[in-house]
């Protein structure tokens, strides 16, 4: 959440909402955001932390560890008509890159603006690709990685 929390200003700027939700209770939310994440961040978390506490809305989201009783860490990008675009999910040992939910986001933005698609890697002002029949058994000789 603090990686995220870092780069806030870049989400607002492309017009992004953040959530973060925790099968922790909002009491363990305020501890955490007191003791924790403002000794972090000037402030600590920008977003709204949510709590879950019986995992419906990560059952929902296929993320609720039924055993362990906790959300296992994933993050999705749901664009504004609520469809999810992408999803990461990792077990707790290994961190989420928020740079690269940003180029995500980007890419997506980009595709929903133009209807191009973009390639592995793409950033903005990279090359893209225009769907379609001609584009068929051909992106070798338009893409490179």
């Amino acid at each position: 959440m603090a990686a995220v929390a870092s780069l806030y200003d870049e989400f607002k700027a492309l017009n992004v909402e953040i959530l973060a939700i925790s099968t922790d209770s909002r009491f363990v939310h305020k501890t955490w955001q007191e003791m924790e994440l403002t000794k972090m961040l000037d402030g600590g978390v920008p977003f709204p932390i949510l709590s879950d506490p019986g995992g419906k809305i990560g059952t929902v989201y296929g993320v609720y560890d039924e055993d362990a009783g906790v959300d296992i860490r994933g993050r999705f990008i749901i664009d504004p008509d609520f469809n999810i675009r992408a999803m990461e999910v990792l077990t707790p040992e290994v961190g989420r890159n928020p740079k690269e939910l940003l180029r995500q986001i980007k890419a997506f933005q980009h595709v929903v603006k133009t209807g191009e698609v973009t390639p592995s890697g793409w950033e903005p002002g990279g090359k893209t690709l225009t769907p379609g029949p001609d584009l068929v058994g051909k992106v070798w000789e338009v893409w490179k990685p």
